[in-house]
C-alpha cells in the first residue's frame, strides 16, 4: 500500500477516536447531572412536605346530648275580660307593662252595682226587722200558751213567722254576696303575675261578659316553658336520665350559637306522634331577664349522659373512606397514617374514639384532602387541645 493511503487510514483512526471519546464524555456529564449531588434535582426528587393543621387526642368526661326544634309558651297565659256588662271607665295598664297578681287593670262603671249591693242590704234590715218583731210576738204566744190562753196551732203558726223571717235573712245574704262579687268584678285585676299585651279595647266601650274578644292578654314569663320534639328512638334514654335526677336542658337560639337560658326537664309526653315518630318534652326555666319570649323557636339540648374519661378528638378529624372510618395520625417523625377508627357519640365538634387513636395522639383536622400514606408534613398551626363542653 502506498504512503498516501496510509496517511488516509490514520486520520480515519483518529476521528474515530475522538468520536468515541466525545460520547464518553457526554454520557459521563449526563450520569453526573442526573444522579450527582445537585441540589436543584434533590429537590426535585425529595417528597414535598404536606402543610396541616392538627390536634391532641384527649381523654377526658365527654357530655352527651339529644337536641330537638322546639317553641316558648308562657307558663300561663290569660286573656282578660270583663265579668259584669257596663261601659269601661279606665284601662290602667300600658302595653307591655309587667303586673302583680291582684293589680286592677281596668274598672267598669260601678254605679248600678253599687245600688244592686245598697238595695239587697237594705232588705236584709227589713227582714232583721221582721224577725225581732215576729220574735217577740212568738214570747207572749208562748207565755200565754203555757197559762192555756192562746191555742198551740196559733203558736205553731207563729214559730213559722219566725222560722221564714230567719230564712228570709239568709236569702238576704246570699243577695248581698252576689251584688258585692258584682261590684268588685267592676274592678278587672290580674289574676297572676305577668306582662300585659296590646290593650284590645278602650275605655269608654260598653263590654259584655259573653264579649269574645279580650281586654288584653296576660302571659307569665318568668318562670316560663320551652316545648319541644325528639325522635321516638331516644324514649328510653331520657327516660333513664330522669330515673338518676334532674334532668338539665339548654335552650339555644335557632342559629344554635347563643345560649338564652338553662332549666329542668318537667314533662314527657305520654304518646309518639306515629306520622312523625317523634315525642314532645316540656321544660320548665327561670327565665331570669326574660331573654325566652312565649312564642319563639329555640333549640333545645338535653344532658342525657356523661361518659366518663373516653378518649376524644375534633369531629373534622373522622374521614370516610371504602373500608369505612378513619382518621390521618402524625407520628413522631412528622409523616402521616391513615388509621381505621371506631367512633362512639358526636356532641357539638367532639367525637368519642373508641378505638385506632390514643390519648394524646395527633391528628389532622386541615389538609386532609392532600395526604398520601407516610407523607410528611408540616404543622402549620399549633396543636390544639380538647377542651371540655361550656355547657357540661
Amino acid at each position: 500500500m502506498s504512503r498516501n493511503g496510509s496517511g488516509r487510514m490514520s486520520r480515519r483512526a483518529l476521528l474515530t477516536t475522538a468520536l468515541a471519546l466525545a460520547g464518553a464524555a457526554v454520557g459521563l456529564f449526563y450520569w453526573y447531572w442526573s444522579q450527582g449531588p445537585d441540589p436543584a434535582h434533590a429537590a426535585r426528587t425529595t417528597r414535598a412536605a404536606v402543610p396541616v393543621s392538627i390536634a391532641n387526642a384527649a381523654r377526658q368526661d365527654m357530655p352527651v346530648y339529644l337536641t330537638g326544634l322546639g317553641t316558648v309558651q308562657a307558663l300561663f297565659t290569660v286573656a282578660i275580660h270583663a265579668q259584669v256588662d257596663g261601659k269601661l271607665q279606665e284601662v290602667f295598664f300600658k302595653e307591655g307593662q309587667r303586673v302583680q297578681r291582684g293589680d286592677v287593670l281596668a274598672k267598669i262603671d260601678p254605679r248600678l252595682y253599687q245600688a244592686a249591693l245598697d238595695q239587697a242590704k237594705a232588705r236584709k234590715a227589713q227582714d232583721q226587722a221582721t224577725l225581732i218583731a215576729a220574735m217577740k210576738d212568738l214570747a207572749r204566744f208562748q207565755t200565754l200558751a203555757s197559762k192555756n190562753y192562746e191555742t198551740q196551732q196559733n203558736l205553731d203558726l207563729q214559730q213559722a213567722k219566725v222560722d221564714q223571717a230567719k230564712a228570709s235573712i239568709a236569702a238576704d245574704d246570699a243577695a248581698i254576696e252576689a251584688a258585692q262579687t258584682n261590684l268588685d268584678y267592676t274592678n278587672v285585676v290580674a289574676t297572676n303575675d305577668g306582662r300585659m299585651g296590646v290593650r284590645m279595647v278602650d275605655p269608654g266601650n260598653i263590654v259584655h261578659a259573653s264579649d269574645q274578644a279580650a281586654i288584653g292578654i296576660l302571659t307569665q314569663t318568668e318562670p316560663i316553658n320551652v316545648t319541644f320534639t325528639l325522635p321516638a328512638q331516644t324514649l328510653e334514654d331520657v327516660r333513664d336520665a330522669m330515673a338518676r335526677g334532674a334532668v338539665e336542658v339548654a335552650a339555644y337560639d335557632r342559629n344554635n350559637v347563643r345560649l338564652l337560658g338553662t332549666g329542668t326537664l318537667t314533662t314527657i309526653d305520654n304518646l309518639i306522634d306515629p306520622t312523625t315518630a317523634t315525642y314532645r318534652l316540656k321544660a320548665t326555666f327561670k327565665n331570669d331577664g326574660e331573654k325566652l319570649w312565649p312564642g319563639q323557636f329555640v333549640n333545645a339540648r338535653l344532658l342525657v349522659d356523661t361518659r366518663k374519661d373516653v378518649v376524644v378528638i375534633p369531629s373534622v378529624a373522622v374521614q370516610r373512606g371504602p373500608r369505612g372510618l378513619f382518621a390521618w395520625v402524625v407520628k413522631a417523625d412528622n409523616t402521616a397514617e391513615p388509621r381505621s377508627i371506631e367512633t362512639g357519640v358526636t356532641t357539638g365538634d367532639r367525637t368519642i374514639v373508641t378505638s385506632g387513636v390514643k390519648d394524646g395522639e395527633r391528628v389532622v383536622i386541615d389538609g386532609q384532602y392532600k395526604l398520601q400514606a407516610n407523607a410528611p408534613v408540616i404543622i402549620t398551626a399549633p396543636s390544639t387541645a380538647m377542651t371540655q363542653d361550656k355547657a357540661s
